[in-house]
This record gives C-alpha cells, structure tokens and sequence, in this order.
C-alpha cells in the first residue's frame, strides 16, 4: 500500500524519515549483527498475549517524551523510574515510544523499561522493515507494533510470522473497517483499533466503538488513544475490548502511576 507523501500528511511524513534512518542503521549494524545479539544476549520473551487475555480492565500503559500532535509531553522523562509506578499501579504492560525524529525516543528508552519492569514491553515504532523486528527483539521487547496503513499485505503477513519465529506477538493497528478486515486476513491475532488518524492525528473514542464488532471474536480487541477517563473506560469495556493503551492522558499527569491509579478506582 502506498503511503501518500503530501506535507500535510503527518504518517507519510514520519514513514519517510523512518526509511532513511533504518537506512542508515542497516549499514552500522547488518542483519547477522542483530541476530546474534538475539541469540546471545537477549532475555525470555514475556507473554503480552497472556496479559491481554485476563478478564477486567486490562491496560497498556505507553511511555512517550513527545509526540508530533501535542509536543513536549514530559520536560524531565525518566523511563525506567515512570515505568516502576505504571506497573505498581496495575499496567499489565508497558508501551515505549522508540521513533526519534517525532517523538523524542529511542531503543535506550525501551531498553531501560525492559531491565526495570516485570511485565511485557510492546515496542511502539513505524515498522516496516524486518531488521526493526530483529532490532525490538534484541533491545528485549516482548511485542511491537505494526500499522495497517503503511503497510502491503505481504508485508504485513510477513512481518506477523517473522515475529512468531521470535516468541513475539504484535499489535496490528487499524483505523477503518477494511484495516481490521486486511489485519485478519494476515493472521492477526491482537487487532488494536487506533482512535487518532495518523494522518491527520485527529483523535475520537467514537471509532472503537464503530469499529469493535468488524474484530473476530477470536482476536483480542485494544482500544487505543484518547481515553481520558474512567467514562471512557467503561464504555468500551462494555463494547467488549479486552485491553486499552493509554499514553497522552498518563504522560500528561504530574505523576502518571497515580493517574493510573485513578482510572482503576473509577471503575473499581
């Protein structure tokens, strides 16, 4: 699928900036580099499809410095300690932001969360390359992200089975009916409906709502971006989403691990 390349597209933007930097790192570290670092040094995989199945609120908590709609989110960001009191507040996993150019990550960030935390660590990133497959697992993530929208179906199935053979399961997202339909197709198994328009990065809860009865019942159903609260939780956990990724409202609070907390008492 072709990605359009207008300025006013945010994702074509960010997905051209994306390939010039794996570019680049291809070369100062070639596949069997990172393969190598996969076999020898990385540490067991952690079940995120295991978390996402529990029965109750189920929350995915993101970790992100900035991000192209809002800017600045946190002027002094400390992952490994931000991500303690995610975890102690009941995240049954952890989102890291590792794009650069955007949103101000990187690999280090994941890296330090991985190391600091005990539950799964899904790489969220603009992947569409392989070698970003090989690069999550040997940085220790448990899961990663892919996008529909920028994405073939080859591609797309492709990179579903390569991170099988690596013990990881993504989150495949989608942000229209024929998105979820193509995320099936591929052999999807966790279908993430994502409630901003990466092209515009407008953001409503409406679309999970629109969307959550296109996802097969086999599949786990996530709801991510623009939940705001405890209201928004309970509608869409009644829709029937298994999970919710939360980034922007958590990294927008002084102290994120008790805003969390919040949202669980609101719907205790």
């Amino acid at each position: 699928m072709e990605v359009r390349t207008e300025s006013s597209n945010v994702l074509a933007r960010i997905v051209e900036r994306r390939r010039e930097s794996i570019a680049h790192r291809k070369r100062v570290l070639p596949d069997v580099a990172l393969k190598i670092a996969v076999e020898k040094k990385s540490t067991p995989v952690r079940d995120f499809v295991g978390v996402l199945s529990r029965e109750g609120l189920n929350i995915i908590a993101e970790l992100k410095k900035a991000s192209p709609s809002r800017g600045l989110l946190r002027e002094v960001y400390r992952p490994a300690e931000t991500a303690r009191q995610l975890e102690a507040s009941g995240a049954v996993a952890l989102s890291v932001l590792t794009e650069e150019d955007f949103f101000q990550g990187s690999l280090g960030d994941l890296k330090q969360v991985s190391g600091a935390t005990k539950i799964p660590i899904l790489r969220k990133d603009f992947i569409i390359d392989p070698w970003q497959v090989w690069e999550a697992r040997a940085a220790n993530a448990d899961s990663f992200l892919l996008i529909a929208a920028i994405l073939d179906d080859h591609e797309l199935s492709d990179l579903l089975t390569l991170g099988r053979t690596l013990g990881m399961e993504a989150l495949v997202e989608a942000h229209s009916r024929e998105e979820v339909d193509r995320a099936t197709t591929a052999g999807a198994r966790i279908i993430g409906i994502n409630n901003r328009d990466l092209r515009t990065f407008e953001v409503s809860v409406e679309k999970s709502l629109e969307l959550v009865d296109v996802v097969p019942q086999e599949c786990l159903a996530v709801s991510e971006s623009g939940i705001r609260g405890g209201a928004d939780l309970k509608r869409l956990h009644e829709a029937g989403f298994d999970a919710f990724l939360i980034g922007e409202h958590l990294m927008s609070a002084v102290d994120p691990g008790a805003e969390l907390a919040k949202l669980f008492s609101q719907n205790g």
